[in-house]
């Protein structure tokens, strides 16, 4: 009998080898670093493929785990020529994976690959080529296992970076969302140039929920210094934190429970009402029997 990891090989043996003239590049997410947190099928798409493109920190995470393959980096911020150098290397006929921490499609390289292999569409070879994107496991919900269960409910996720996006939107995010009662998972909360943007960010929030708020910390996440603090809004505006850092803010229902953040779905109390129903229809039938 075939084992799951024996038919994803079978699957991924399939995918490579199309013989309708088109050109498999494919966009995996790693996950946040750990082996066992990437998917069978991201693992299969890496063991098989000759050529990996990505920025070096996330390159330095597989390296010991797929040994004899091609690494190709580039620095942050090129991140186009990246995409372009991937495609450049597919269409040389070699099996080519871009890979991105977390999934590629979250504030990945998914959506980036898509818009450069669609301006490069007149270029000799470059319509052959076919994109598929591999899904990974990423930082909200790779976080939110070590802190509890955070995000039972509905939730946004925010980056604090204001490279791509001008602050006064991010700023006008966090205002709806505060608003609207949502948890939110805060992405890039600081960086060298950008200390305070998390103390910036809890004093937007301040001004519409309360300083009590239960709000949770991981940084590291899945890896040897893995590090997780569960604490209040109040209490958050003042941690030090980083790029590899991922800050978790409840809603107006999150809790402590045993040292964990847990985020109501509402069950008990949808369960406690329907169940007193049940229980009062069998008394009345009871009573009038």
């Amino acid at each position: 009998m075939k084992t799951l990891t024996d038919l994803s090989a079978d699957k991924m043996k399939t995918d490579v080898e199309t013989d309708d003239g088109t050109i498999k590049l494919y966009i995996v997410g790693i996950g946040p670093g750990s082996y066992d947190m990437l998917t069978v099928r991201a693992i299969n798409v890496l063991e098989q493929c000759d050529t990996i493109v990505g920025y070096q920190v996330y390159t330095q995470l597989i390296e010991d785990y797929f040994k004899g393959k091609r690494y190709l980096t580039t620095p942050m911020r090129q991140e186009a020529q990246r995409c372009r150098l991937a495609i450049e290397e597919a269409l040389k006929e070699r099996r080519v994976a871009v890979i991105s921490s977390g999934d590629a499609g979250i504030y990945g390289m998914a959506g980036l690959m898509y818009e450069v292999l669609d301006e490069m569409k007149t270029d000799e070879g470059a319509s052959k080529i076919k994109l598929e994107v591999i899904a990974g496991v990423t930082a909200a919900n790779g976080g939110a296992a070590y802190l509890g269960a955070p995000l039972m409910h509905d939730f946004a996720i925010i980056s604090l970076s204001d490279i791509l996006t001008p602050w006064e939107l991010i700023e006008k995010r966090l205002t709806a969302c505060a608003s609207a009662d949502m948890g939110i998972a805060l992405y890039n909360p600081s960086s060298k140039k950008r200390q305070d943007y998390l103390q910036k960010a809890c004093d937007i929030l301040l001004n519409v929920i309360s300083d009590t708020t239960i709000c949770g910390i991981v940084e590291n996440i899945d890896r040897e210094d893995t590090s997780v603090k569960v604490c209040t809004l109040g209490e958050l505006r003042q941690q030090s934190v980083n790029m590899f850092t991922t800050v978790y803010i409840g809603n107006s229902t999150t809790k402590i429970i045993n040292g964990k953040m847990v985020t109501p779905r509402g069950y008990i109390n949808s369960f406690n009402v329907t169940y007193g129903r049940a229980a009062n229809q069998y008394r009345n039938v009871a009573e009038n029997e």
